[in-house]
């Protein structure tokens, strides 16, 4: 497992029970032998980054870009994910707004990102079902609750 959380937001708080979370979230999808990167960024940047590639101008909470998408950059020996973005203040609002705490949230969307990363999606009920079951079952086996 060989992640990296590049702060660009200045987040500022213990986020290293993340490694645990995403740990428990590569073993149960046996993929520690991954590669990715989590990036921390401002409402500004993810609306960019969301206009720029998706044609949404708008914030969002979290975007995933995998990099097995691309067939020129699979290796066999290690697993190449691609990087999560995360807009911290979306973050810290929806945290408030759900009325649990910023170790919650930041985790939710960190495991979503990953699930996404991993093939995951939610686009039609049933693949949402299994995907926010996942969520949650990763979520639970860190002791990260509501």
């Amino acid at each position: 497992m060989n992640v990296e959380i590049v702060d660009l937001y200045g987040y500022n708080k213990d986020y290293k029970y993340l490694n645990q979370v995403i740990e428990i979230a590569l073993k149960e999808e046996n993929a520690l032998d991954s590669i990715f990167s989590i990036l921390f960024v401002s409402e500004e940047k993810i609306q960019e980054i969301n206009r720029v590639y998706r044609n949404i101008d708008q914030v969002t909470d979290v975007i995933s870009f995998a990099f097995d998408d691309n067939s020129d950059i699979i290796n066999e020996k290690f697993h190449l994910l691609g990087d999560i973005y995360i807009c911290i203040p979306r973050m810290i609002q929806q945290a408030e707004q759900y009325g649990h705490s910023e170790k919650r949230e930041l985790s939710f969307l960190t495991v979503h990102g990953i699930l996404h990363l991993l093939g995951y999606d939610h686009m039609v009920l049933e693949e949402e079902k299994i995907m926010f079951d996942k969520q949650e079952l990763i979520l639970n086996a860190a002791n990260i609750k509501r």
